[in-house]
């Protein structure tokens, strides 16, 4: 499921050089083999990378993490599906929440879905983009916005491209899967929407920027492209936490990290939902920080403001 091939973040402007080597120094004092690359070394680890100086976007160092790697989206979700199926976990899948009931208390009573009405008295919601129109049918308004994030694969080549390429200044990535596609992505799209078709210049933008820093891949087609909905909140950092209506908790606004989140916010999202009290690591992580001013400005632990 996870191939470790490193990841590497280019750098394209003295502002980029000196955050990344500022990430690279925490790394390492936290036990973390971080480490910067000049362009030279850059290209040596990622041949196909072109460091000349006369494009749009020049690359002037990069911050490399040779155990990184990617890992599949599908294999991951059928593997914790698998696990949790053998420790006694029903996965009902096909089945739409079309409403949340509240008793006369208002605590939450049952799950109404396309197939039948689920007891219970404590539900933990963790939808994604679609999380604040779940929680509208328990009355809950979250502040989160949903916006289109799109990807896109080449052709498939033969092997080429051995690691993960980032470049946050132009919100491009770049890698190979292991049927031989480029798989290519953006950030998200500008505009708030449901939709999963995406803007088509999104994706122009990017293929601009990877061509210029990969001339090599120029004349590759390509294959298909998708979108998905992302959440994300107004300081760019998760809610974790118990809501307003007792028994109802949430997991979301991860924007676009989400994924690789996973272990870790399941861990204390299941601690508070048993508990029904926060992890200590989630504890800040509530509703009421955007009420009550106290922010969690983390976008840069991503590296892109989402």
């Amino acid at each position: 499921m996870f191939s470790p091939r490193g990841v590497m973040m280019l750098a394209h402007t003295v502002h980029d050089i000196q955050v990344f080597k500022r990430h690279v120094h925490a790394n390492r004092c936290n036990g973390v083999d971080n480490e910067w690359l000049e362009p030279a070394q850059a290209k040596e680890f990622c041949p196909p990378l072109n460091i000349e100086d006369n494009i749009r976007y020049p690359v002037l160092g990069a911050a490399l993490q040779r155990r990184g790697g990617t890992a599949r989206h599908d294999a991951v979700a059928w593997g914790y599906a698998r696990a949790a199926d053998a420790l006694g976990v029903d996965i009902i899948e096909n089945c739409e929440v079309t409403g949340i009931r509240r008793g006369p208390n208002g605590a939450v009573e049952a799950l109404e879905t396309t197939r039948g009405v689920i007891q219970s008295r404590k539900v933990g919601v963790s939808a994604a983009g679609h999380t604040s129109v779940i929680m509208r049918m328990a009355g809950v308004h979250l502040p989160l916005e949903s916006y289109p994030l799109q990807a896109l694969v080449s052709e498939p080549v033969k092997p080429i491209f051995p690691c993960v390429v980032m470049s946050n200044t132009i919100h491009a990535y770049i890698s190979q899967s292991d049927k031989g596609e480029l798989v290519i992505g953006a950030g998200t799209d500008a505009y708030t929407s449901y939709t999963q078709r995406g803007a088509l210049h999104i994706n122009t933008h990017t293929l601009d920027a990877i061509c210029e820093l990969f001339p090599n891949f120029r004349r590759l087609a390509m294959l298909r492209n998708w979108g998905g909905i992302v959440d994300v909140t107004p300081d760019r950092s998760p809610i974790i936490a118990r809501t307003e209506v007792p028994g109802l908790y949430v997991n979301c606004g991860w924007g676009t990290g989400g994924f690789k989140a996973t272990p870790g916010s399941a861990h204390v999202f299941a601690w508070t939902i048993a508990r029904d009290e926060p992890h200590p690591i989630n504890a800040p992580f509530t509703i009421e920080r955007f009420r009550d001013g106290y922010l969690i400005d983390e976008a840069a632990a991503a590296a892109v403001a989402h």
